[in-house]
């Protein structure tokens, strides 16, 4: 699959999760609290980053210092830029927030649109009435008595395991010799757990030196010897 095809389907996949009646709300908010025409396409409206900065600005005064109003293509990226720092600072979490170029390039307008409803939400939580976005959860402190923390010590989670129905049962105390008995000779085994059949292996004879391997012996030709003198033979050149 060639690269273009690659871009071009993955612009499909984020055009379908782009969510037309958010774009409405989202809309219907910015033009409320800036008092600004948005314009017919709601991207593109929003590409020089003015009406953005103008927001945010509403929502937190003094959060972007210089509103450049050029239609440059830097100066708009910077106005994006600058927006991008003050709604970070306002308190949207940074996974939620866009790059410049998801909005100015047009490459993923559905990660705009993620990040406005996260700003609506954040703007929610502290209090300013949006019809957009969800309430981010309040963190919630809980605070235990001394003594419960100190009991919650000495408690074991499962997690670490359980010793419930164990048993030392087959284990032989520390010192004591284990015998060995060959089932060959048809003797009763012992019912003793200190027994070790000799199926199990024995160290018997066993020895810790290093195993011998005896060198190859390589023949060395004689030099005075007549077939090392001969010429050499026809189908031997």
């Amino acid at each position: 699959m060639s690269d273009i095809r690659r871009f071009l389907l993955t612009g499909q996949k984020l055009a379908q999760k782009y969510d037309h009646q958010r774009e409405q709300e989202l809309r219907e908010w910015i033009e409320g609290v800036t008092g600004r025409r948005i314009g017919n396409n709601f991207m593109d409206g929003l590409k020089d980053g003015i009406i953005l900065c103008e927001f945010i600005n509403k929502l937190q005064p003094g959060s972007v210092k210089k509103v450049n109003e050029s239609t440059q293509n830097w100066h708009q990226l910077e106005n994006i830029g600058n927006f991008i720092k003050a709604i970070t600072k306002y308190g949207v979490k940074p996974h939620d927030i866009f790059e410049a170029n998801d909005l100015f390039e047009n490459t993923n307008h559905t990660q705009v649109q993620s990040t406005l409803l996260a700003l609506a939400s954040m703007a929610k939580t502290k209090g300013n009435k949006v019809n957009v976005g969800v309430k981010y959860a309040e963190k919630q402190e809980r605070r235990f008595e001394p003594e419960k923390l100190r009991e919650g010590r000495n408690i074991i989670g499962l997690q670490m395991g359980t010793n419930k129905f164990a048993s030392q049962q087959g284990m032989t105390a520390y010192g004591t010799r284990r015998h060995l008995y060959d089932p060959k000779l048809g003797t009763d085994q012992p019912l003793d757990q200190a027994t070790i059949s000799l199926q199990m292996g024995s160290n018997k004879g066993a020895s810790q030196r290093p195993p011998h391997h005896p060198r190859k012996k390589v023949p060395f030709p004689d030099p005075y010897c007549s077939t090392m003198l001969s010429p050499l033979q026809p189908w031997d050149r």
